[in-house]
């Protein structure tokens, strides 16, 4: 448990850092709904639930959770099956669990999860690099949790979960050709994939994002208008809450996945700069908190989480110029989504735990 003595090792200033995008972000959707409205409260009270979980998840050791990190794969799992069959449905995906005062999204959870469980497993004492079967078996640990998300359907968050083990995968040792083979593989099964896999309106995102004019008024029609919203701000923005792009709902989910654009709107190039300038601090911090780790365990686990995350900033930020097909991947910190914040604030008390415990036996 916490010793009061770690007090003195914890990065205040990533911390800072986290809890100035969270703010940032808070503002946004303020902004974006038309005030103090109930998605405003509800992004309060994930921001204040995501504290006490990063809290949580500092106090106790990070060794420890990674020993009962079979315990709490299984309990995730439990949740997303649960999902499949009783999940509450929202815009034709089942989910979230009706918890009466909010909705949870236990996929949320799963990347953080994924993280610890494969930090375990390749952060134990083994000589040399992991072998095929390693691989295998860290592939189906990930794959399990993917394909149940898949089912929801929410392709989205179950592609989160891919550069996790890829991260993982390579600071353990595994050479650059397997790397390379799977790549080929996966630009082999492409066809099969758009055929067998993809529903149709993924593949509708994806063929407007080629030419979203085809479509103006239809499939194409967020794509146009992210990329209106996010070049209409100029150097200095419109003024908080001046923006017409988001005020005047040309922008649909403006306070979800479109977060980012409503800031370059009302912000301009200059909140842009900031805000990405505060993203990449937090993300220079936690690789200097796998730089510092006492031990590999520590280290793979702070890369697994930050893949995950370093991944969604990067996708949402050039969907939103316009620069990636549309998908429900959200701005982490900063966009609408009580379990979003409270697993990724979550999965940085882990990170906070692997720097604050390497002065630790």
């Amino acid at each position: 448990m916490f010793e009061r003595r770690l007090w003195f090792h914890i990065d205040w200033a990533l911390v800072g850092a986290l809890i100035a995008l969270a703010v940032i972000g808070l503002a946004q959707i303020y902004s974006a709904t038309g005030g103090a409205t109930s998605i405003y409260h509800t992004q309060i009270y994930g921001i204040v639930l995501g504290l006490i979980a990063m809290a949580i998840c500092l106090a106790i050791d990070y060794r420890s959770l990674a020993d009962k990190s079979h315990l709490i794969y299984i309990g995730v799992l439990l949740l997303l099956v649960y999902v499949l069959f009783f999940g509450a449905v929202r815009g034709g995906s089942r989910r979230w669990i009706d918890l009466g005062v909010f909705n949870l999204q236990p996929s949320e959870f799963a990347k953080a999860t994924v993280a610890l469980v494969l930090a375990k497993y390749f952060g134990e004492s083994r000589r040399g690099a992991p072998t095929r079967g390693d691989l295998l078996i860290a592939g189906a640990i990930t794959a399990v949790p993917l394909l149940i998300i898949m089912r929801q359907p929410d392709l989205g968050t179950a592609v989160t979960l891919v550069p996790i083990l890829l991260a993982s995968a390579y600071v353990a040792g595994v050479p650059m050709r397997i790397f390379g083979i799977l790549a080929l593989v996966g630009v082999l099964a492409a066809p099969v994939a758009w055929k067998f896999v993809l529903k149709d309106y993924q593949k509708e995102r994806i063929s407007t994002f080629l030419d979203p004019e085809q479509d103006a008024r239809g499939a194409g029609y967020q794509q146009i208008q992210a990329r209106i919203t996010t070049g209409s701000g100029g150097l200095w923005g419109k003024g908080f809450m001046k923006g017409t792009q988001g005020q005047l709902r040309f922008l649909p989910v403006a306070h979800n996945d479109f977060v980012f654009s409503v800031l370059a709107e009302e912000q301009g190039f200059a909140g842009v700069l900031t805000a990405l300038g505060l993203y990449l601090f937090v993300i220079l911090r936690a690789l200097e908190a796998a730089r510092l780790a006492k031990d590999r365990l520590g280290a793979y686990l702070v890369l697994g989480v930050l893949a995950s995350f370093t991944f969604q900033v990067i996708y949402n930020v050039t969907m939103a110029a316009g620069l990636a097909p549309v998908k429900g991947l959200t701005l982490p910190l900063m966009s609408y989504g009580g379990s979003s914040m409270i697993a990724t604030l979550a999965g940085f008390g882990l990170i906070l735990n692997v720097r604050m415990r390497r002065f630790t036996n």
